[in-house]
């Protein structure tokens, strides 16, 4: 048995590492990681994180870019750079989500993804 193979559970760890460091590195805020496995067949793991101005949201991205290019990994795809309010980084089995916290609270990415979540009951008593 070869121990030089690596799993896709060992490669999005070590991408999700990257991308953590990247966003370290630039000080980008309200970090967040969300297991979308069993979820949806896009990819494992969803990083959301805000930065303070488009200036510093487009930075962020830019270094996750960096970064991952640095690990081995090369981006499928990166969206809104151009207006930096929203910009996402899909690198695969991870994709990074920076925003803008106005831009972030108004989508509600995190709602969004960890419906049923919740422990049985939290909810329907703020339904009420």
């Amino acid at each position: 048995m070869s121990t030089s193979r690596k799993t896709k559970t060992d490669s999005t760890a070590e991408l999700r590492k990257t991308v953590v460091a990247a966003l370290e590195e630039l000080k980008a805020k309200d970090v967040r990681e969300i297991d979308v496995r069993g979820k949806t067949s896009i990819a494992d793991l969803l990083v959301i994180a805000s930065g303070t101005s488009a200036r510093h949201v487009k930075s962020i991205a830019d270094e996750v870019v960096k970064f991952a290019k640095k690990a081995g990994v090369m981006p499928l795809g990166v969206e809104g750079e151009q207006e930096a309010e929203w910009v996402l980084v899909d690198l695969g089995d991870v994709i990074v989500h920076v925003m803008l916290p106005r831009i972030r609270e108004f989508y509600g990415l995190e709602r969004l993804w960890t419906v049923g979540d919740r422990e049985p009951g939290v909810d329907a008593a703020s339904a009420g």
